[in-house]
C-alpha cells in the first residue's frame, strides 16, 4: 500500500470532520473487515498452484503426497499466527503499526534481516507476477485449443502460441494497476476469491467424474517410478516447492492485514480469524482438487490440471474453468504486485515530495492516476510480461518460487519476529519449538530449491525463448 506521511490533525481548528477520516496514526482511515481480509488471503492463496497440486501429488504417492500437503497448510497457517501478532510493535491494540512485511521486519528484528526480507519478498512478489503471466496465457490458450480439439479429434496437435494472450493480460494488468492500493482493489479480490473457487470446483468435479467412470482410483503408493533415479529425486523436490507456493501468501501478509480497520478488535485478532477461514477451506480445496486429480490420471496426471488436457470434454465447462483461471489471475496479479508498486511510489514521493509528476493524481472512480504511477506500472507490466514470453514454465516456475521464498518469509521470519516481539526466553520449550521449525523449513526449501533449478536448467536447455 502506497504510504503517506502523517499529517497533522488539530481538533482546535475545526478539523474535528477530517479526523474522523483518520486513523490515530494520521493516515486515512481504513475499512477492512474479516470478510474483506478473507477475500484478500483467498486470491493470494487460491491461485494457479492449485491446479499443479495433482502432478505434486503423483510425484510423491498416495502416502508422502496427501501428508506434505497436510503439513504444508498447518505450518502456513501456524506462522501466519505468528507474523500477525507482529502488526504493531508492542501492544497488539495501541504499538506502533508496521504498514509493510518488511517494515515489521525491521521495526522487530533489524537491518541485517529487513535487507533479506527486501530481496527476496520482492524478488518473490516479481516472480509471482511472472508466473501468474504465464498461467493466465496457458489458460486463455486452453481456450482456443479446447475448441480445436473438439473440432477436430484429441489427436490433433492443435498447436496454438501462447504470446498472443501474454499481451491480452498484460494489458488488462496495465489498466488493473492504475488502481492504487489494497484499499481500492477489495472488489477485485472477491470477484477473484469467487472465480478461485469456481475453476478449483470444475477441477474438482471433472476429477470425481474421471474416478467414477474409470471404477476407482489411480495411482501408487511411491508414486511416479518410470523414471531414473535422478528424476525421481528432482521432481519429488520440485514437487514439495510446488505445494509450497500453492500455500504460500505471507509475502502480502502483513500489507493484507493493513487494511483492517483499526481496533477493537484488534487487527491481530481479525487477521487470525480470516487466517484460519482462509486456509481451512483452501486446504479443503487443495486436498480435494490435488487427491482427485490424481486419482484420475494416476501417475499421468498433467502440471496443470485444466490446461495440460488430461480433460478434454465437456469442452464448454472446461472453457469456463480457463476463463474463471484467466479472471483470477487478473485479481491476484495485483494482489501480489501491490507491494512492489507501493514500495517504488513511497521511494519517489520522499525524494521528490514538489513533484506533480509524481504526486499528483486525477480520480476515477476507483482509479488514481498519475503521470508517474502510468509510466512506472506499465513498465513494470511490460517488463514481467516480456520475461513470461521469454520462459513459459509453468510449473517449473511455480517450483521454483515457492522453494526460494518458503522458509526465509513463511517460517524464519514470522517465528524469529515472534521470537523477539514477545520476549520468548531461550531455552523454553517454545523457543526450542520455533528455532526446531527454522531448521526444518530450512532443510525443506533448500532440497525443493535444488530440485526445481535443475529441472529449470533442463526445461530451458530444451527450449528456445519466445518460441510461444
Amino acid at each position: 500500500m502506497v504510504q503517506i506521511e502523517p499529517l497533522e490533525v488539530s481538533l482546535e481548528a475545526g478539523n474535528q470532520a477530517d479526523s474522523a477520516l483518520l486513523d490515530d496514526d494520521g493516515r486515512p482511515r481504513r475499512t477492512g473487515t474479516f470478510w474483506t481480509a478473507s477475500a484478500h488471503i483467498i486470491t493470494a492463496v487460491i491461485g494457479s498452484g492449485v491446479l499443479s497440486l495433482p502432478w505434486a501429488t503423483a510425484q510423491l504417492g498416495w502416502v508422502a503426497g496427501p501428508a506434505v500437503m497436510v503439513v504444508f497448510g498447518g505450518v502456513t497457517y501456524f506462522t501466519a499466527t505468528l507474523q500477525a501478532e507482529c502488526y504493531r510493535t508492542g501492544d497488539e491494540e495501541t504499538g506502533a503499526r508496521n504498514y509493510t512485511y518488511i517494515g515489521a521486519v525491521r521495526a522487530i528484528l533489524g537491518g541485517a534481516n529487513a535487507k533479506l526480507c527486501g530481496i527476496i519478498q520482492y524478488a518473490n512478489l516479481v516472480g509471482t507476477a511472472i508466473g501468474y503471466t504465464i498461467a493466465a496465457s496457458i489458460s486463455m490458450q486452453a481456450i482456443k485449443r479446447a475448441g480445436c480439439f473438439h473440432a477436430n479429434g484429441h489427436n490433433v496437435p492443435c498447436h496454438i502460441s501462447s504470446t498472443p494472450y501474454m499481451l491480452i493480460f498484460g494489458a488488462f494488468e496495465i489498466v488493473f494497476s492504475q488502481i492504487p492500493d489494497f484499499h481500492e482493489i477489495w472488489w477485485l479480490s472477491i470477484v477473484a476469491a469467487v472465480m478461485s473457487f469456481t475453476y478449483s470446483g470444475v477441477g474438482l468435479g471433472l476429477g470425481i467424474a474421471q474416478t467414477v467412470a474409470d471404477g476407482g482410483f489411480r495411482g501408487t503408493i511411491a508414486g511416479v517410478t518410470n523414471v531414473t533415479a535422478t528424476q525421481k529425486a528432482w521432481r519429488s523436490l520440485q514437487a514439495l516447492g510446488n505445494i509450497a507456493f500453492a500455500f504460500a501468501f505471507s509475502n502480502v501478509y502483513t500489507e493484507i492485514q493493513d487494511t483492517i480497520k483499526a481496533p477493537p478488535p484488534s487487527e491481530a485478532k481479525v487477521m487470525k480469524q480470516a487466517s484460519l477461514l482462509s486456509i481451512v477451506a483452501t486446504s479443503v480445496f487443495y486436498a480435494l482438487c490435488g487427491w482427485m486429480g490424481y486419482a484420475a490420471f494416476g501417475n499421468a496426471a498433467p502440471d496443470n490440471l485444466l490446461t495440460g488436457f488430461g480433460f478434454f470434454e465437456p469442452f464448454w465447462l472446461v472453457d469456463a474453468a480457463n476463463v474463471a483461471i484467466a479472471v483470477h489471475l487478473i485479481g491476484a496479479y495485483q494482489v501480489y504486485c501491490q507491494p512492489v508498486f507501493a514500495f517504488v511510489e513511497r521511494k519517489a514521493s520522499r525524494r521528490w515530495p514538489d513533484s506533480g509528476f509524481v504526486n499528483s493524481e486525477l480520480r476515477v472512480g476507483p482509479f488514481a492516476i498519475s503521470a508517474f504511477r502510468l509510466a512506472w506500472r506499465s513498465v513494470f507490466v511490460c517488463f514481467t510480461t516480456v520475461v513470461a514470453m521469454a520462459l513459459p514454465f509453468f510449473g517449473v516456475i511455480v517450483g521454483l518460487l515457492g522453494a526460494i521464498s518458503f522458509w526465509p518469509l513463511t517460517v524464519y521470519l514470522p517465528t524469529e519476529m515472534y521470537i523477539a516481539q514477545r520476549g520468548v526466553r531461550r531455552g523454553s520449550a517454545l523457543w526450542i519449538g520455533l528455532r526446531a521449525l527454522a531448521v526444518a523449513g530450512f532443510i525443506v526449501s533448500a532440497a525443493a530449491t535444488t530440485g526445481a533449478v535443475a529441472n529449470f536448467v533442463g526445461d530451458f536447455m530444451k527450449f528456445r525463448p519466445f518460441s510461444g
